[in-house]
């Protein structure tokens, strides 16, 4: 853990009240470091309230950041990430009320990874749940990530259909605090995600939930994706909301069309005659998505400051720019071969950490240089 930083946003977190006036002090001062020690009268500028500026001066930090540093350093894999940090996905920290910070279990590089969001009816029909996990396998299987809310139905289709495919990806957003899964009944599948996926929550652990937490769950979702795909949905439904949402902040909806006679269909429907996309297969909905998942490779070159050049899609199509110039990448380009290499091996031949080759795979693999099968890498073939 950070100890510096990640303990000050935790403060800033803990102190509660509104949202915005942390916002602001975290953009202007940088860092969360840079916030807290910035002072009262900094903190009065950027509009925290009486309340949020006693629990930073407090001397002791308070049981929730105490709950909370105990449960980053509980195990692998648990992560706070604040707005502010480089780490934050750019999707969403790109809507206007974006949350502070998120909690992660698993890989937070799948926060960055271009996904799908594959969203519908808790109650859904045989063919809707077929439907959802087929989707969500073959665009796993091209290289797209799966993003759903871990909700029975539709969402538990989807996550299992992303699993299913070799080395799929997929990324499960919570209504309930990061150490809480629900419902119940998806514990074996919040465990199995956290293992090869990402879980991820603006509710940190041991927080209470309510009904107001799941909508915001379902921004998150569409905030964390390129797209959204609507299974099934009645007309006042959290997916066809969710839909809305999407369209609202520029992203891509896209809906599939049922039967008239199926009440759950009626949401898709009405998506489609708004202006959602039609679509019967998978191909469709990854074809529309490739151009905005190239925008969201800049974003990771930002990220990572890597001159490397834009080149092929997600759908695996093999780009015609250079080698990366990068020292870091051209020692990964070099360790990397045309037949597949595990990280260890990768780790050995480099002498780079596994974290900082998992986020320089990402941008290759982005830009069609790389393939990954089974959690083995290699160059992709001309």
């Amino acid at each position: 853990m950070d100890s510096e930083d990640t303990l000050a946003l935790m403060r800033l977190l803990a102190g509660g009240g509104r949202s915005e006036p942390r916002r602001h002090l975290l953009q202007s001062h940088g860092s969360a470091a840079a916030a807290v020690r910035a002072g009262p009268t900094a903190w009065r500028r950027a509009g925290l309230e009486p309340a949020q500026r006693a629990a930073l001066m407090a001397p002791d930090p308070g049981p929730e950041v105490t709950r909370w540093r105990r449960w980053l350093e509980g195990g692998p894999g648990r992560h706070v990430i604040g707005l502010h940090h480089a780490d934050y996905p750019a999707l969403l920290a790109r809507l206007p009320g974006a949350p502070l910070a998120l909690w992660v279990l698993g890989d937070p590089d799948l926060l960055w990874h271009p996904s799908v969001a594959v969203v519908g009816s808790r109650a859904a029909s045989a063919g809707g749940l077929r439907n959802a996990f087929d989707f969500a396998r073959t665009f796993a299987a091209g290289g797209l990530a799966v993003t759903s809310g871990l909700a029975a139905g539709i969402d538990t289709a989807a996550h299992e259909g992303a699993l299913a495919a070799p080395g799929g990806r997929t990324v499960a957003v919570l209504g309930t605090a990061i150490d809480q899964p629900y419902p119940r009944r998806n514990t074996a599948l919040y465990a199995r995600i956290a293992a090869c996926g990402a879980v991820a929550s603006e509710l940190p652990p041991g927080a209470a939930y309510s009904r107001g937490t799941f909508p915001s769950r379902n921004r998150i979702v569409m905030g964390l994706s390129l797209g959204v795909l609507v299974v099934e949905a009645a007309l006042r439904s959290g997916a066809a909301i969710t839909a809305r949402l999407a369209g609202d902040a520029g992203r891509e909806v896209f809906a599939i069309p049922g039967s008239i006679h199926n009440p759950k269909a009626r949401g898709c429907h009405r998506l489609i005659r708004d202006g959602a996309g039609l679509v019967e297969t998978p191909e469709e909905v990854r074809e529309a998505l490739a151009p905005l998942a190239i925008s969201l490779g800049d974003a990771l070159r930002g990220r990572l400051a890597a001159p490397i050049q834009p080149a092929g899609s997600v759908t695996g199509t093999t780009g015609t720019a250079g080698p990366p110039t990068h020292p870091d990448h051209q020692r990964l380009w070099q360790a990397l071969g045309h037949d597949p290499t595990g990280m260890d091996e990768l780790v050995s031949r480099t002498g780079l950490t596994a974290a900082e080759l998992g986020s320089m795979l990402l941008l290759m693999e982005l830009e069609g240089r790389v393939e990954v099968g089974h959690g083995r890498y290699s160059r992709k073939s001309q």
